[in-house]
């Protein structure tokens, strides 16, 4: 069973704009920080953004400006809104968990295409 599930990926024209969720699919413990990371065809996955319990927010250089991650502790749900897409932001997108120090947990992955 795969930990964490994604949502909301799809075929977007540039410029356009898609909201990404990722959910746990059983009750997790002890989340810590959460994020999302792609990987596009040929290249390692990278990391997009982060979100610690607290909230602090970390980017990369590649999306600020444009994507906005938050989450609901409550609910362990974190989101990905991504707005002014690009074709270079077509990737697999992966939400990812830390469990207390180390662990990493993943989800399966979503496919977000910008193409016109």
């Amino acid at each position: 069973q795969v930990p964490l599930v994604e949502s909301g990926g799809g075929l977007v024209p540039p410029g356009g704009s898609l909201r990404l969720a990722c959910v746990p699919s059983g009750t997790i413990y002890n989340i810590n920080a959460m994020g999302w990371y792609r990987q596009a065809p040929g290249k390692q996955r990278e990391l997009v953004a982060t979100i610690t319990t607290g909230g602090s927010t970390n980017y990369a250089d590649s999306v600020k400006g444009r994507f906005t991650i938050s989450r609901d502790n409550a609910k362990n749900t974190v989101y990905l809104q991504m707005n002014s897409l690009k074709p270079e932001d077509t990737a697999v997108y992966y939400c990812n968990a830390v469990i207390g120090l180390s662990v990493d947990l993943w989800g399966q992955g979503t496919q977000v295409t910008v193409s016109s």
